[in-house]
């Protein structure tokens, strides 16, 4: 039965660790990290719970490799983003065009890293927060580029449109994941739709790559 179990033999440390890695992500994605046992993903990996531990030493060091896989595709993806756009719509566009590509690859990354019931105060949590908070000075930059180039300075404005930004973001995360046959493109077309309509760029941007 053992040599049955799906990369028993022959499969590499890195790839293993992938494969145990993708299949926690998606336990602690749909669930929450509360509702989640090294069991569960040991079942959806098609491994056992020891070659789990020999990889994470535990269920804390497993959710925590979940927490950095999650944060570092996020952040080197909107860090990739072009800081030069000058219209609020289309920079708009850019960045949530790059949240986009990287949960077409991680579907349930944003949901690991902005889960709520990770414990506080564990390793985790700790580093959830580091990241949350790197995508939010990122958020907070932008914006305040963006009222900086419209001739705003007002500290007040800022932190407005800074919350606003960082709510909407989760908002269009949030009803992409309640949509799962959309792909990141076809949610690059619809956003932009919706812009649009809110006084945003007039359409979308032909050198836009959805991938990027």
């Amino acid at each position: 039965m053992a040599a049955a179990k799906a990369g028993t033999k022959g499969v590499s440390r890195a790839e293993r660790e992938a494969q145990i890695l993708a299949a926690a992500i998606e336990e602690f994605g749909l669930r929450g990290h509360a509702h989640v046992s090294v069991a569960d993903v040991a079942r959806r990996a098609d491994i056992s719970k020891p070659l789990i531990y020999s990889y994470f030493g535990s269920r804390d060091g497993l959710a925590s490799a979940c927490v950095r896989r999650a944060g570092d595709l996020l952040v080197l993806g909107v860090a990739a983003v072009p800081t030069e756009e000058a219209d609020a719509g289309r920079r708009a566009l850019a960045t949530l065009a790059a949240i986009f590509a990287v949960l077409d690859r991680c579907r349930h990354a944003w949901p690991v890293l902005y889960d709520p019931t990770i414990p506080r105060g564990s390793e985790a949590d700790t580093l959830a927060r580091g990241y949350r908070a790197e995508l939010a000075a990122m958020g907070a930059e932008g914006t305040a580029d963006v009222l900086r180039r419209a001739g705003n300075t007002d500290p007040l404005d800022h932190d407005l449109l800074s919350r606003i930004w960082q709510q909407a973001v989760n908002a269009v995360v949030s009803w992409w994941l309640e949509h799962p046959d959309l792909d990141a493109d076809a949610m690059v077309t619809r956003c932009a739709r919706v812009l649009v309509v809110m006084g945003g760029p007039t359409g979308r941007p032909a050198e836009l790559d959805p991938r990027m």
